[in-house]
């Protein structure tokens, strides 16, 4: 007979909040294995008494066999010193140290709790908080590590005993589920309208409060819903007038808002789903998606007031069951937006929602748990022909936790400060990376403080004390001046990069090329971002070889004039990247006025501060020329637009239709804007169709990409920044790219 002898097994990752003390109990029970699991700051340890081939198949088994949220990223098993021990049991979660664990995404409602919370039979019948170990919030409701209730914003509800009987219960879905509540102990609604304030309702009012926010959804009014990460603004999306009055009372003349759908097979009626987006749809994430509407919805969707322009829509399932429990009442989409006021973070405390969301509102409907970290939903595309996965917004269900196998981290304690735009933060610390969630664009108070606020969050939760702060180049942004700031109170060094180099390692990282052998070129296209000679870059291409980068072509520079309003306002980039184009000044003298068009020439006669090499800007230019846009009301609505028309193009005669313009010959570093541009131009004054004009655009960009890359014999490509969100550019890299060259994104 084989020794028994003590383990000790150690694992790491994302191994809390997840099941993970219930499955290695159930699974020594099955072993019938004696001695204990717990949760600590740097993962769960478990000790047991076993001979060593029966420690080795559970060391084997815990890994294979491990619930589905979790992700395993270090598992280690050692003799240790014996001591006997009678059963099994999960002890309490050790506090002392310092944390080094992932930790777990809010997770949207399983289908276990789902078909628990829509059986008239269940206890927890209609019960908008169901959860279980497989489901629920996790990351925006932990206010201290371990991943323990009295640490968590559920602590202010002790269970009664039906759900302490399932909490101790070791062969129940709820054993040590720690957001477990039910309507007898668990989380109660209110309900605030400008007419009636505020009333606070018992669990017997429960399902009168749906009901009263279902019937005012459907009535036509705005209902602003306390969510997981935050409030959202919800009204009935197949009414126009109720849309439209969102639009008025959250100044958001065209940005497109979202949907929210009962179910799938709801979404499948309006929209064009393949089986990738579906799983997206319905997996543990649960974001937005950017789906096709067919030609004939069976929803009568006004899209003119939804997605103006556009022909997706951004639609989702209800991830909480809450929204689960008011869609069951709708039975049709609504609008689900972002709580706030224009351009401010999403709303998250019952407070403030009282306050700012009822000048939107016309009710809140609201609870009394609290959000620890408020986050956005993530928005997740594909792209039309390829299928390629393209995250646009890495928020709800995917923050903060950012696992990939084969990257080597550091093991001291990095803060990386990130741009301006689109802001977020990164923390590599103990071997592990942290990827925040969204946070806004940082060009006002209110998201400049939730910027800060989500950021001490997370270094207080690991007790971390950044050894260096990473900064862009930038000494204007935010994030740089606070880091700036960080860096002096830590006595840290301060470490800035230049934007789009930042750009290309990020790619290279991702796709584990730092060490490449093989030279790859990086295609960095975006908006803006600080060069390192002080212009505005944004068409950038690099060579990486050795482990160094260089600056090997770009967008030649045009003006770059009127600071913030160039960005606003794509006909000012059609007027400077085209001034000396006398093909387009017929097309630009349309979008001013006499008295602006006469102001701005005399400006462009005169030298530049600065100038620009961006393709953000030139499909800003390009957009206005074609006529889709002269002013934009939020950012990338020019690019947008620009895209939509070249996919209407594509899916009518497919994507080898539209080849490209010729190119001049780009030995030299930079390639002229005009020879992009004056194709458009001749184009529109010869009368060919815009989405036409639109598609080969698209098609010259990947020309010029593919002459680049051949004159620097280059047979590795990676893409980064912003321009790449483009779906049909991504398509159409794959498709006259994707054999002779290995593209990385």
């Amino acid at each position: 007979m084989s020794k028994f002898c003590t383990y000790h097994l150690h694992l790491g990752g994302q191994v809390q909040g997840v099941g993970f003390r219930p499955f290695v109990y159930q699974l020594a029970v099955e072993y019938g294995l004696t001695g204990w699991v717990n949760n600590t700051l740097d993962g769960v340890h478990i000790e047991i008494n076993a001979d060593a081939d029966t420690a080795a198949r559970f060391f084997e088994e815990l890994q294979n066999r491990a619930p589905v949220l979790a992700r395993i990223l270090d598992a280690r098993m050692t003799e240790t010193a014996h001591l006997s021990y009678e059963d099994f049991r999960i002890v309490h979660s050790a506090e002392a140290g310092e944390a080094n664990l992932l930790l777990t995404p809010d997770v949207a409602l399983c289908p276990e709790c789902r078909a628990e919370l829509l059986d008239p039979n269940n206890r927890r019948h209609a019960y908008p908080f169901i959860t279980c170990t497989n489901c629920g919030p996790r990351y925006s409701i932990v206010t201290k590590l371990p991943y323990d209730r009295p640490y968590t914003t559920m602590q202010p509800f002790p269970m009664c005993a039906p759900c302490t009987a399932e909490y101790d219960n070791p062969l129940d879905r709820r054993y040590y589920s720690q957001t477990n509540s039910c309507t007898e102990c668990g989380i109660a609604l209110a309900w605030f309208s400008t007419e009636g304030g505020m009333k606070s309702a018992g669990p017997e009012d429960t399902a009168l409060l749906i009901e009263r926010a279902a019937s005012a959804i459907l009535q036509g009014q705005i209902v602003a819903v306390k969510g997981i990460g935050g409030f959202l603004l919800c009204c009935d999306a197949t009414n126009e007038a109720a849309i439209q009055t969102l639009r008025t009372r959250k100044h958001r003349p065209s940005k497109p808002f979202a949907l929210m759908y009962p179910s799938l097979a709801a979404l499948e009626a309006d929209a064009l789903l393949r089986p990738d987006e579906s799983a997206e749809l319905s997996g543990h994430a649960a974001p937005i998606i950017l789906a096709e509407l067919k030609p004939e919805p069976r929803h009568a969707l006004p899209l003119r007031a939804i997605a103006p322009g556009l022909t997706q829509v951004g639609a989702m399932l209800p991830y909480a069951p809450l929204f689960e429990c008011i869609l069951q009442k709708v039975q049709r989409p609504i609008v689900a937006t972002s709580g706030n006021l224009s351009n401010a973070p999403i709303v998250f405390d019952n407070e403030t929602a009282v306050s700012e969301l009822s000048q939107i509102a016309d009710a809140v409907l609201l609870h009394n748990r609290d959000i620890a970290t408020p986050q956005d939903d993530s928005v997740v595309s594909f792209s039309p022909f390829q299928g390629q996965r393209i995250v646009l917004r890495r928020s709800r269900g995917l923050a903060p936790t950012f696992i990939l196998p084969g990257l080597e981290t550091p093991n001291s304690t990095l803060l990386a400060m990130g741009a301006m735009m689109k802001s977020a933060f990164a923390l590599a610390h103990r071997g592990n990376l942290y990827l925040s969630q969204y946070l806004g664009d940082l060009e006002n108070y209110d998201t400049e403080r939730s910027f800060q606020v989500a950021l001490n969050h997370l270094l207080k939760l690991f007790k971390a004390q950044p050894e260096y702060v990473l900064a862009d180049l930038h000494p204007d942004y935010y994030s740089t001046r606070l880091g700036q700031k960080l860096a002096a109170e830590w006595g840290v060094p301060l470490l800035q990069y230049q934007h789009h180099e930042a750009h290309f390692a990020a790619v290279l990282a991702e796709n584990l090329l730092l060490q490449s052998e093989e030279p790859v070129l990086g295609v960095i296209w975006d908006g803006t971002g600080l060069g390192s000679d002080g212009q505005v870059w944004g068409g950038e291409f690099f060579r990486y070889e050795a482990g160094q980068m260089q600056r090997s072509g770009h967008l030649a520079y045009f003006p770059f004039i009127l600071g913030d309003k160039m960005p606003r306002e794509p006909r000012i980039s059609a007027l400077a990247a085209c001034h000396d184009l006398p093909e387009a000044q017929p097309l630009l003298e349309s979008h001013f006025s006499p008295t602006e068009w006469g102001v701005y020439q005399i400006l462009l006669q005169k030298p530049a501060a600065l100038h620009t090499s961006s393709i953000g800007r030139l499909f800003d230019a390009a957009a206005a020329l074609l006529g889709l846009a002269s002013r934009s009301s939020y950012e990338g609505e020019a690019a947008m637009l620009l895209e939509n028309a070249a996919l209407r193009a594509f899916q009518r005669s497919g994507l080898a239709a539209y080849a490209g313009f010729e190119l001049p010959d780009a030995r030299s570093a930079a390639m002229p804007a005009t020879a992009l541009l004056r194709p458009l131009a001749e184009g529109m004054q010869s009368g060919r169709p815009v989405e036409e004009l639109a598609a080969q655009f698209h098609a010259t960009l990947v020309k010029w990409i593919e002459q680049v890359a051949q004159q620097q014999q280059l047979r590795r490509i990676a893409f980064s920044g912003g321009v790449f969100q483009n779906a049909v550019l991504s398509d159409l890299l794959h498709h006259y790219l994707g054999t002779e060259f290995s593209l990385y994104f």
